[in-house]
């Protein structure tokens, strides 16, 4: 069994409710096995993006992926943060996402935020039914990365993703991340941001 097999089975998250097992099951790891995500499993991974809910259907979604040992995940690579960097070349495979700010017409696609969120769930829960890690990121310059890939006007760059098989070796991480990847997972209590019949 490897370390992240391991992590998976100690950080099953503890519910308060159930849950189905893939979203209980599902975090967010820094390492990962060195296996090459196979092209039809980055394809099912994509398809699972294209059937995701959109407002009035218009996908504003956008993706840059590239696999380790390529120029372009180098070029992925050099547009994360300092601490991404500390970890993420573990990952088989970089993403870059993005949206489309209008709509064909011109105006202001208040939603489109909303739909890539989506989209990336429905990416993270097939990829767990898949035995495939996602860990979303924050942070990354979306000015660089707009600069290192031209990146046309009407678009942005939001965030990255270090996708791979489950595996690995913990002792590849620096010894904080290590403490972090077998933390115990907690959650905000759902009376913290659900409120019935109004804001409380």
């Amino acid at each position: 069994m490897t370390d992240t097999e391991q992590i998976k089975l100690d950080n099953i998250a503890n519910t308060d409710n159930e849950i189905i097992a893939f979203l209980k099951q599902r975090y967010s790891p820094r390492i990962f096995s060195e296996t090459k995500i196979e092209n039809e499993h980055i394809a099912q991974l994509f398809e699972a993006v294209r059937w995701s809910a959109s407002s009035n259907n218009l996908q504003p979604w956008r993706f840059i992926y590239a696999e380790k040992n390529s120029e372009a995940y180098d070029r992925i690579y050099n547009c994360l943060s300092d601490f991404n960097k500390k970890w993420a070349n573990n990952a088989p495979l970089l993403v870059l996402t993005a949206y489309k700010e209008k709509t064909d017409d011109g105006k202001d696609n208040f939603h489109a935020l909303h739909d890539l969120g989506l989209c990336l769930g429905n990416m993270t829960v097939q990829a767990q039914y898949m035995g495939i890690g996602l860990h979303h990121m924050a942070g990354v310059d979306w000015e660089k990365a707009h600069k290192e890939f031209n990146v046309p006007k009407g678009y942005h760059i939001t965030t990255a993703i270090a996708l791979g098989y489950y595996g690995g070796d913990l002792e590849t991480l620096p010894e904080d991340l290590q403490q972090q990847e077998t933390a115990q997972r907690t959650r905000q209590p759902i009376a913290s941001f659900a409120y019935k019949d109004g804001w409380k």
